[in-house]
């Protein structure tokens, strides 16, 4: 026990005769709560004006100090939030929170300036700033966890912030980017549907912007395309496909991707021809000869050249030579959507 008194009198007396080694004091003040303060500068980064105020937030992250400047900068806004110097005082508390790899923080405190001070003199750039950090999360960074510990990257709350950055600036620079860049979010999370209406209301709503029209047209076509590559039986989808590409070639009969575009037209043409085969066939093993006919009649139109095609031609002979064949479509028991052969 005396052993350990020496010791605590005597760590005691180190700080006493070497105050610049001491840890920084926790400070309170009334209305502002527990604050640290270095030896020697206590209160001296606090000062009587906002002006003055928002100096040392600027002085501090010109340093590199941005713990001082946020500390700065949000005493700033807290105590003089209708001055002319709070909206950079916001602002500063961002960049401060994207200095320190922050970027979900920052973009909140972006939006909160935003919605305080919607007059703010550098709007656009918030708004660039914004998405820009919404870009690094679209490119996998992690959310975390309180706002510390890396947690999970999110497509759906990167979507969110897309929303946000668009909700601000409608028909800012970077909305029409944002409007893309949900699509792509989307697409990421394998949900096509939501993909291809948040292109295709960019091909609608930034209509005059031709080139990023267009890459919205045909970027609705490609996540048709790869939609209709995971659904059995649904000639919807890749007629949604075709009609898209062919809105995208009649609209932008000059963009290099027209090629491609015929191409991927040709190519779901023959899918459609093959999701027609595996129908004729599911209704031929069910001995609904005349639904068969039917679709194997739909082979051949879909894709007369196609080697499909000579086997539908095939089939249709042979029932030809049953009973009671007719070419009606069937009234009922049609295909299920997700029938395997």
């Amino acid at each position: 026990m005396i052993l350990r008194n020496f010791r605590v009198a005597l760590g005691l007396a180190g700080l006493l005769a070497f105050p610049h080694l001491s840890p920084a004091p926790l400070i309170y003040k009334a209305g502002e709560g527990w604050t640290y303060e270095s030896y020697g500068s206590s209160g001296s980064w606090q000062k009587t004006r906002a002006k003055d105020q928002l100096e040392v937030a600027e002085q501090a992250f010109e340093k590199k100090d941005f713990d001082l400047s946020l500390k700065a900068a949000r005493h700033t806004v807290k105590k003089w939030p209708l001055s002319d110097y709070a909206p950079k005082a916001q602002f500063l508390v961002g960049r401060c929170l994207e200095e320190q790899k922050k970027d979900e923080d920052a973009f909140k405190a972006y939006q909160t300036l935003l919605e305080k001070y919607p007059k703010v003199e550098n709007y656009q750039e918030v708004l660039k700033r914004q998405f820009e950090i919404s870009n690094r999360f679209l490119d996998g960074q992690w959310f975390k966890l309180w706002g510390v510990v890396p947690f999970f990257p999110s497509m759906e709350k990167t979507t969110k912030m897309y929303e946000k950055v668009i909700a601000n600036g409608p028909y800012s620079e970077v909305a029409p980017l944002a409007q893309m860049n949900i699509g792509s979010a989307q697409e990421k999370r394998k949900e096509f549907p939501d993909a291809v209406k948040a292109y295709e209301k960019a091909a609608d709503k930034y209509h005059d912007q031709k080139n990023l029209a267009a890459d919205a047209l045909f970027k609705a076509g490609q996540t048709y395309l790869k939609q209709a590559s995971t659904a059995e039986y649904d000639q919807g989808i890749a007629a949604k496909a075709i009609a898209a590409f062919t809105d995208f070639m009649a609209l932008y009969p000059e963009d290099k991707r027209v090629a491609e575009a015929r191409k991927n037209i040709d190519g779901l043409k023959t899918e459609q021809a093959r999701g027609a085969l595996k129908i004729a066939e599911f209704y031929e093993k069910k001995r609904q000869w005349s639904g068969a006919m039917v679709y194997y009649n739909e082979v051949i139109i879909k894709d007369p050249d196609a080697p499909v095609a000579a086997q539908a031609k095939q089939r249709i002979e042979y029932l030809k030579t049953l009973t009671g064949i007719t070419t009606s479509a069937p009234a009922t028991n049609a295909a299920p959507a997700a029938v395997k052969p």
